[in-house]
């Protein structure tokens, strides 16, 4: 993975407040880290008779598989249009 500047100045046009870009990227981030954290123990974790989770087996390197971090999947969905958010209304 090589390592890639953040255009700011795209992130710019989904809104003109970049605290809000930066807490819609944090909250796509966090998503995107317990859909990963979701997969991976289920892929791992099967459930026995009695519903308890067995021992999780450490992987090995060679089955290591690389993935792009939670923050760069948050960025390139943001400004790829793929994030939607909420503005809460500033009068409260």
């Amino acid at each position: 993975m090589s390592i890639k500047t953040i255009p700011f100045r795209e992130m710019e046009d989904y809104t003109d407040n970049m605290y809000e870009a930066v807490a819609a990227i944090f909250g796509q981030a966090r998503r995107e880290q317990g859909e990963r954290v979701l997969e991976e123990t289920m892929n791992e974790v099967e459930m026995d008779e009695y519903g308890v989770f067995d021992e999780v087996e450490e992987s090995t390197p060679d089955e290591y598989v690389e993935k792009d971090k939670v923050t760069t999947v948050a960025i390139t969905k943001f400004l790829g249009g793929q994030v939607n958010w909420k503005k809460f209304n500033e009068s409260m």
